[in-house]
């Protein structure tokens, strides 16, 4: 019996998806092929487009439902930045309805006035709707729904409009179709007719506060004969021409599609039954956790907690680091705000979890880039808002999110000059990523202006996260009893290296101790996992990662641990930044120069820093550019015999690390404003 039960809710489930499915291809099908008409008041233009974030009541009467999605396919491809709620009610065929046209990005608030006692969900609608108008979002509502009498205006337009201080638009529509027999003698389209909509000037109700009737008819009443006027206008022929002060323009329309580049989306489904395949044999190469691989197909392993939440993406280690403090800050700001942070490297997962110990974030490992996990992904999380890092643009999760409406920001914004010349090949692609992006946020002037180029539209103010971060974190009682073990030594750290420089710097590091014989060289890779590797490499060396601590004849010491550059930039007052010397496996392009100068530590890197071009300038008279094991050892030796010159340096690149300490603040900010 629980069978035949479960099974007949099961048909209806499936009737109802296949009704929704249908009436939606049908619908899109006819305003898709009818040839459309727009008589649009000059005044108006801005405010069905939301210029500027400029929002209305969007009115017209009940009959006309079915036509509006032909004015939202107007609108949107005139701003990428365009929302729009409707009101409908909470019954059956409301919820149709909002199933039918969720697919367009048309989104629904739920409730109708409140009557004879019954809790329709009105005051809450009303509610919600004042906030969608407040935060740039077009709302429209039919003033004699859900259910009449027809062409009879209730009071719910006129309340929002004057509660919210906002104008409203009254549009008018008809096209080649049938009249059903229902209360409002709805209109429902036909393939291949005529259309036309129009739209009156704004009604600014803060001129009607005080004054609620004119010439014996009430304010109501004016707005049934003016939505009547519209309709009226609508029903002229096309040939006849527009009243003064109207723009008349025929235009082909359809839904506009979100999906940044359809070859991409096609590509990744067909090759989706062979990425576990690749995940597997990442898994035998450490690259993946067994326990957690199927996150990368956007399964959840861990619950959702209750409440709005933020989903914050970074790719690795750095761009981790970077957003920590951002992080810190919307959970400081917003008390019930949950995080999600996804990243791509299991290294930046255990380094988030070393130092994000707070039950309001949780971390997953982000899905690839496969239509179908996205929407797995983003079913279960339904983040509030998104927030991407640096130059991780993911063609199909960004349209997914773009077609949900949840508002995608970009922080630390970086765009070599290799990718934009990449990107600019696929311009198409880019721009449709690019211009719905809530806001963007560029580490540097020279990055905010190609990301412009290839298509973003709003750009906030520029900065740097990794110079913003605070310094590193310590144990400080590991701290105390490293600096009692290494007591006498000077120490030079050489962070971040790469195969193909750390035999030039074990070179160096001989030609250092020449002078200096109690010298202590940490070699820190910047995959850790390599530490056993590089420990024999370099003539089986003690390893920190195997609890091995240097003896007095050591001169070098592997640091293959996560998490503690913290530990070693205080140990070490003179820095050298690897993937940068020549002959560097990979081409180099350096690494992150802020955290060692945010403790005040001596800098030096090779000269192949091209993916941090911009900080190496910004910073560029306190840092010394070294090309070979010889230079390296000139420069080491020097600071090592002028402590004062070494204390100056360090003080100049912590001074210009520590500048714009309040960027987590002011994009946090930014942020919160998108969840309401």
């Amino acid at each position: 019996m629980i069978m035949l039960r479960t099974l007949k809710t099961d048909c209806k489930i499936l009737a109802r998806k296949a009704g929704v499915w249908s009436l939606r291809q049908y619908l899109g099908f006819a305003l898709k092929t009818t040839r459309w008409t727009f008589r649009v008041n000059e005044q108006a233009w801005p405010l069905l487009t939301s210029q500027n974030g400029q929002t209305a009541v969007v009115a017209f009467w009940h009959e006309i439902l079915p036509l509006t999605p032909a004015l939202w396919w107007w609108a949107e491809p005139q701003n990428p930045h365009i929302r729009l709620r409707v009101l409908i009610s909470r019954n059956r065929d409301g919820r149709m309805i909002a199933d039918v046209v969720a697919p367009w990005r048309i989104w629904s608030i739920a409730g109708s006035s409140d009557s004879k006692g019954k809790n329709k969900g009105g005051a809450a609608a009303l509610r919600r709707m004042r906030a969608s108008l407040r935060n740039a979002t077009l709302v429209a509502i039919t003033p004699d729904g859900p259910r009449g009498p027809r062409r009879q205006a209730q009071q719910g337009t006129l309340a929002l409009a004057k509660l919210a201080g906002k104008p409203i638009v009254l549009v008018g529509a008809t096209c080649t179709g049938i009249r059903l027999k229902t209360w409002d003698r709805m209109i429902f389209p036909l393939p291949f007719g005529h259309g036309t909509m129009a739209c009156a000037p704004p009604i600014d109700m803060r001129r009607h506060n005080q004054e609620e009737s004119r010439g014996g008819e009430t304010f109501t009443q004016q707005l049934e004969h003016a939505l009547d006027n519209m309709m009226h206008l609508a029903q002229q022929p096309s040939s006849m021409s527009s009243p003064a002060g109207y723009s008349q323009e025929k235009v082909a329309l359809s839904p506009l599609s979100l999906i940044p580049s359809r070859v991409w989306q096609v590509a990744a489904s067909v090759l989706s039954p062979a990425l576990p395949f690749f995940l597997r044999w990442r898994q035998t190469k450490g690259k993946e956790i067994p326990a957690r691989v199927r996150e990368k197909m956007g399964f959840p392993s861990l619950p959702r907690g209750g409440g709005n939440l933020v989903w914050f993406h970074a790719a690795s280690v750095g761009e981790t680091v970077s957003i920590l403090p951002l992080v810190a800050v919307c959970l400081a700001q917003k008390a019930d705000l949950q995080v999600l942070v996804t990243t791509g490297t299991v290294t930046a997962a255990r380094l988030l979890a070393q130092r994000v110990v707070n039950p309001r974030v949780v971390h997953q490992f982000m899905p690839l880039d496969v239509p179908r996990w996205g929407r797995r992904f983003l079913d279960y999380w339904q983040p509030k808002v998104a927030v991407f890092t640096e130059s991780e643009l993911w063609p199909n999760m960004l349209g997914l999110c773009h077609t949900r409406n949840v508002p995608v920001m970009l922080v630390n914004g970086r765009m070599s000059a290799s990718s934009f010349k990449g990107w600019q090949r696929m311009g198409g692609v880019a721009r449709r990523m690019l211009e719905r992006f809530a806001w963007v946020s560029a580490r540097s002037d020279e990055d905010a202006q190609r990301l412009q180029q290839l298509g973003a539209t709003k750009l906030l103010e520029t900065g740097d996260l990794k110079i913003a971060a605070p310094p590193l974190p310590v144990d400080k009682a590991e701290l105390a009893r490293l600096k009692e073990c290494l007591a006498g030594r000077r120490i030079l750290a050489a962070v971040s290296t790469h195969p193909g420089e750390e035999q030039q710097i074990a070179q160096a590091a001989k030609l250092i101790r020449r002078d200096y014989p109690d010298v202590l060289v940490l070699v820190i890779p910047r995959h850790p996992e390599r530490g056993a590797d590089l420990s024999v490499m370099l003539g089986y060396v003690p390893r920190r990662g195997a609890g091995q601590i240097p003896t007095e004849d050591d001169l070098l010491w592997v640091c293959d641990t996560l998490g503690e550059l913290g530990l070693f930039f205080r140990l070490a007052p003179c820095v050298f930044i690897g993937n940068s010397l020549p002959g560097v496996l990979g081409g180099g392009g350096g690494h992150n120069p802020f955290e060692p100068a945010r403790l005040g530590c001596a800098i030096a890197s090779g000269p192949l820093v091209q993916n941090f071009t911009d900080a190496f300038q910004h910073m560029a008279a306190g840092v010394t550019i070294v090309s070979n094991a010889q230079e390296l050892a000139v420069w080491a030796r020097d600071m090592f015999a002028n402590p004062s010159k070494r204390q100056q340096l360090g003080e100049n690149v912590q001074h210009i690390a520590t500048a714009n300490a309040d960027l987590p603040e002011r994009l946090a900010k930014h942020i919160l404003a998108q969840i309401w």
